[in-house]
């Protein structure tokens, strides 16, 4: 009787092994019954009929990332690049990624491996490096149209890296290095170009200000020596005007008479004194007559009167 109890016991623990299954989260479970698919277990607690029911493919639907091998493509001016990248997809429908494909990770790989091989070969070399997106773009497209027979969705697809031979490298290196001496070469004559013409534009501005400042002083020089005419003509003319008004006085006439002859004697003075040779007037009655009249009119007493 125990070991009839044992049998059922270890029938008994089989059967609950068999029957009951516990799907994790984020993963999906094919069943088939009898060798035909049957059903798709969800996460969580899930029943089967034992030795009837068999658990065939088990499928993470997490995003999954898949290494594409790195493999040399020829670009449409004849460029050999080897290029490497990674593909990230998800499994999406646990049937046709059991039954759709024999492999569909192999088959994601080789799709993508031909199709970025088509997508580069219709590139020049400059424009796999400048359309990385484009080239992306283009596998993903053609991936995921592929894919969903296989129940997987292609998300995205990255160059990891684009590598030329030795040689396009070397020469690409010294293009780079040839247009950044043109580009020094062009700053530096364009620093030049506008430091002569800040040169240019402080040195007009400069003449500018001068001759503004010229005009100006010359415009002042002007107004001054205008002033100083118009006051010493102003003084002569008032000088004038007092010299009218005291001859008009009585002795005033007799007063700028004395005063000719004052300036006549001093001026025969003067010519004696200052040359060896003696001047002498043609006509004595005009200097003994200035004299004369001179001396009278010091004798004279209308001389005292006007003068004070």
């Amino acid at each position: 009787m125990e070991i009839i109890a044992l049998v059922l016991l270890v029938v008994a623990v089989v059967f609950i092994i068999q029957s009951v299954k516990v799907v994790p989260q984020q993963n999906a479970w094919v069943v088939e019954r009898l060798g035909k698919y049957h059903a798709t277990l969800t996460p969580g607690l899930n029943i089967l009929v034992p030795f009837v029911d068999r658990l065939a493919y088990k499928h993470s639907l997490k995003e999954i990332p898949l290494d594409v091998p790195s493999q040399v493509c020829i670009t449409r001016d004849n460029t050999q690049l080897t290029v490497d990248g990674i593909l990230y997809f998800q499994v999406t429908d646990a049937m046709r990624a059991s039954y759709g494909s024999s492999n569909y990770i192999v088959a994601i790989t080789q799709l993508a491996q031909t199709t970025l091989r088509s997508v580069i070969g219709r590139m020049e070399l400059d424009r796999t490096f400048e359309e990385r997106d484009v080239i992306n773009s283009a596998v993903v497209q053609a991936l995921d149209e592929a894919a969903l027979n296989w129940g997987v969705k292609v998300l995205r697809y990255e160059i990891k890296d684009l590598t030329p031979p030795a040689e396009i490298l070397r020469s690409m290196q010294a293009q780079i290095t040839a247009e950044r001496e043109k580009r020094a070469l062009i700053a530096a004559s364009e620093g030049r170009r506008q430091e002569q013409i800040n040169i240019a534009t402080g040195e007009r501005e400069a003449a500018i200000a001068r001759s503004e400042g010229e005009k100006q002083a010359e415009i002042n020089k002007a107004q001054g020596e205008a002033a100083a005419i118009t006051a010493v003509a102003e003084a002569s003319a008032d000088a004038i005007r007092k010299i009218a008004a005291a001859i008009q006085q009585p002795g005033g006439n007799d007063a700028v008479q004395l005063k000719v002859a004052e300036k006549a004697v001093d001026a025969f003075a003067q010519l004696a004194q200052k040359n060896n040779t003696m001047i002498v007037p043609g006509n004595m009655s005009e200097v003994s007559g200035l004299i004369g009249t001179a001396m009278a009119l010091i004798k004279s007493d209308k001389l005292v009167q006007p003068v004070r």
